[in-house]
């Protein structure tokens, strides 16, 4: 089954062949015969299409307008194909209930399972979320492996900066790296966050082992720490990275930020949950003591997209001796539930001076960091966030801080973030120690 877990759904030849099936599938569901198809044509369909409308339309309104489970709009055309598969759905409702015959339903039903379909793969396209058959189905990754089949510490670990200048590579070295799932407890801030997934590159399970370099990174919201190893493409980011220095690549531990997919608890410290104690003293600590890293802070980095790339720049303005590099992946502006007021009254209790003590905003405009080193990178397309992004970049320059403004092709997508990781991925580990 491997071969079919492996099938993309954003290129080749699949979502081309869902999209043509659900064409045939739509003009069946529209104009195919039933019982009755008069009466169906002119009362039924137009009906139905004013129902998927209507549904459609309320659906935009409790999401933007009132429940605002996401700090940005969520793109229109989400909307158009969430509504196209309403319709179908209830297309094919009508055709069960007024049509007895047994092939024309078992037709009806085909192709409203071909128009859903589509409509999935579609909405997935605008994401980049699911780039695969495994990914949309949550199947294990074949490098997969329990966290108590980890290898424990080597006596006597390779060191040195930059690390490769120091590390020969056994002639035994796996190939790739592997990917761990492991809960990371809020053991001082009481945060209940979801399993980490790290990736352990080929050169950890070397004997001697290097001290490698850390990189934290960050989902977005909704997300969970899977969503980088899926439309993120993490580990064929670090395989690849590997392979090219001779099976060295930072340890990267994806923290949970959130405490669930659609929770938004801005990264603060907060009646939301104390998220910023959580990745800033909590998970090293973890890292530190059940793993065999760099301890260092210079080796250590802070990186995520969108909600997590804000998320990065929070930590890294409010907790520099902890993470003093970056990685804003199309970040927000500042920390946002929507607009200033609700974000202030839900985690600050409507104390703004409490707001913008964490807000690195602010904390740019009065602090230095000139030990800080970072890197914005955002969608040349991405109008909702690139006026933000922007902005930072020249917040954080005059802060003192070492920073890089890059554009890469795309919207507000993993299409941006994985390429944006790949790209960054040389700076950053020269910037950690691994690489000269």
């Amino acid at each position: 089954m491997e071969w079919l877990y492996d099938w993309s759904l954003i290129s080749g030849p699949l979502p081309r062949v869902v999209t043509v099936l659900a064409a045939i599938g739509a003009l069946w569901l529209l104009l195919g015969p039933t019982r009755n198809t008069r009466r169906y044509r002119r009362v039924a369909l137009p009906l139905s299409v004013g129902a998927a409308v209507v549904l459609t339309v309320v659906g935009w309104i409790v999401v933007e307008k009132w429940w605002r489970p996401f700090p940005d709009p969520v793109e229109l055309q989400v909307y158009a194909w969430i509504g196209a598969g309403l319709l179908a759905v209830l297309l094919v409702v009508v055709r069960l209930v007024t049509d007895r015959s047994l092939g024309r339903a078992l037709a009806s039903v085909v192709a409203a399972l071909v128009v859903v379909m589509a409509a999935a793969v579609q909405v997935n396209l605008v994401f980049d979320a699911y780039p695969r058959i495994r990914d949309a189905l949550g199947v294990p990754a074949a490098n997969a492996i329990a966290f108590a089949d980890v290898p424990p510490p080597v006596a006597e670990p390779v060191t040195g900066v930059p690390l490769d200048r120091a590390w020969n590579a056994p002639d035994d070295l796996p190939s790739e790296g592997r990917v761990v799932t492991v809960p990371i407890p809020g053991a001082v801030s009481g945060f209940a966050a979801r399993d980490a997934e790290i990736y352990l590159p080929p050169a950890y399970f070397a004997d001697p082992r290097p001290r490698l370099p850390v990189l934290v990174l960050l989902a977005g919201q909704p997300g969970s720490p899977g969503d980088w190893f899926a439309g993120g493409k993490l580990t064929e980011t670090m395989d690849a990275f590997a392979a090219q220095h001779h099976g060295l690549a930072p340890v990267v531990v994806v923290a949970d930020g959130t405490g669930s997919t659609l929770a938004n608890p801005l990264c603060v410290d907060s009646k939301l949950g104390n998220v910023a104690t959580y990745l800033a003293t909590d998970v090293p600590a973890w890292v530190k003591a059940n793993l065999q890293v760099d301890p260092d802070p210079r080796a250590w980095a802070v990186g995520g997209l969108s909600y997590g790339g804000t998320c990065s720049l929070q930590l890294a303005t409010n907790h520099p001796d902890v993470y003093p590099t970056f990685l804003d992946l199309s970040g927000q502006l500042e920390p946002t539930l929507g607009d200033r007021k609700r974000t202030v009254d839900a985690a600050f209790g409507g104390d703004e001076a409490a707001f913008r003590a964490v807000n690195p905003m602010d904390l740019m405009a009065t602090r230095r960091y000139p030990g800080t080193s970072g890197v914005f990178v955002v969608g040349s397309d991405d109008r909702d966030y690139s006026p933000g992004v922007h902005t930072l970049y020249d917040a954080a320059r005059n802060a003192g801080m070492d920073v890089r403004l890059v554009e890469v092709p795309g919207g507000h997508s993993f299409a941006v973030w994985s390429a944006g990781v790949a790209h960054e991925i040389d700076w950053l580990s020269r910037r950690l120690g691994l690489i000269s």
